[in-house]
């Protein structure tokens, strides 16, 4: 206990610990249900190029170009949840990336393969299926490493056996330690959920039931079932009972809601694609939030809590960050709202005058925040003799 406190920053953290983990589980959960769309798509994008006909045709073209834009999308939703793990567990997470810095670096050069690969697939449009092997290849890969990196910091009492294994020291960077085949597979499995939902909202959009949706209804279906029974796996698998916890059971209601939801969404995708997705985007949270007292837990028998962090209250850097969160969402509903008209445009006329308004503020906000970010910059500097 004593050494995991000493390895904390001094300077404390700036604002309370509790909100800082609520917006750590947040936004875990955002992030990781980008990565299953990413996941679950690459390997759909592969089984319909591979069956060939008209429908898996259809499908690969819309997720290698969905697999595309969601990979970006899950690498920026990743850095907020990476930076609140940072700041709560700093001790855990840097010895974690230090034991393993090699597989730290692969990590990076890992998604960045699998990043091109996918678009190499997509530009082509006749391209080998290879690429697209290689590309969901590279993503497991990813997936491996992180999950391994996030396992290590749950085992702070093994980091002197795995480094002095044998009574060899090994500061190399090689090490991979804490590896959980079924906590991996219940990270894993939730992907084929979220592709099939996609497939499910796709109808929704178009207004009409196709065997697309209904293909994604019964796959979501599938894989719920699948996911419940590595879940339990999950379960039993932990030293620590669960089943007192409120985020269980939240998490096990929500989940039969949205198998009943799926189950009688088979006939008709269109008309429980929207339930379905909230459903599972809650039931993906409550999860998360369990994730989160399952890692108390762990840290907490070593003496380990996060609301016994020195706090030294930063109300503007706090502010700013809140700030920067929420015109993101801002800047962000404009492109996403004009991706929406355009495609609503072959039933009906777009109307994209009605989000000038909107287009002028999106664009208008990134500069006010640079100006504002550069002008807080100086002025600290200046203020503590930085400058001159």
């Amino acid at each position: 206990m004593a050494f995991l406190n000493a390895m904390r920053d001094s300077m404390g953290i700036p604002f309370y610990p509790s909100v800082f983990q609520f917006l750590m589980v947040l936004t875990f959960a955002l992030h990781i249900v980008m990565v299953n769309l990413v996941l679950g798509g690459t390997f759909l994008a592969l089984w319909g190029r591979i069956k060939g006909d008209d429908l898996g045709v259809s499908i690969s073209k819309t997720f290698a170009k969905v697999s595309t834009v969601g990979m970006s999308l899950a690498i920026v939703l990743g850095v907020a949840p990476l930076l609140f793990v940072q700041v709560l567990y700093d001790p855990m997470w840097y010895t974690s990336s230090v034991m393993s810095a090699w597989w730290t670096m692969i990590f990076l050069i890992s998604i960045a393969l699998s990043f091109s690969f996918a678009y190499i697939f997509y530009l082509k449009e006749n391209s080998s299926v290879l690429w697209c092997f290689l590309s969901l290849l590279f993503l497991i890969i990813t997936g491996i490493i992180i999950h391994s990196l996030s396992m290590e910091i749950l085992y702070p009492d093994k980091w002197s056996s795995w480094i002095a294994k044998g009574g060899k020291v090994n500061f190399s960077g090689w090490i991979l330690k804490g590896f959980s085949l079924p906590r991996f597979l219940h990270f894993i499995a939730p992907s084929f959920t979220a592709a099939g939902l996609f497939m499910m909202l796709h109808d929704w959009y178009k207004g009409e039931d196709t065997d697309y949706g209904r293909l994604g209804a019964k796959i979501a279906l599938y894989s719920v079932v699948v996911e419940a029974i590595i879940g339990i796996w999950f379960l039993l698998a932990q030293p620590f009972s669960l089943f007192r916890s409120v985020f269980l059971w939240i998490s096990i209601i929500l989940a039969l809601i949205l198998l009943l939801t799926l189950a009688k969404s088979l006939g008709k995708p269109s008309g429980y694609a929207l339930l379905s997705s909230l459903l599972f985007l809650l039931t993906v949270l409550s999860m998360g939030a369990l994730r989160e007292v399952l890692r108390t837990k762990y840290l907490g028998k070593l003496g380990y809590s996060i609301s016994t962090y020195k706090l030294n209250l930063s109300l503007g850097s706090t502010a700013l960050f809140l700030i920067t969160f929420v015109m993101g969402l801002v800047v962000v509903f404009y492109p996403v709202a004009v991706v929406y008209k355009m495609g609503k445009g072959k039933e009906k006329p777009m109307k994209l005058d009605e989000l000038k308004g909107y287009g002028k503020i999106a664009a208008a906000l990134p500069v006010i925040w640079l100006i504002v970010v550069a002008l807080l910059g100086i002025v600290i500097s200046l203020k503590n003799g930085a400058l001159f």
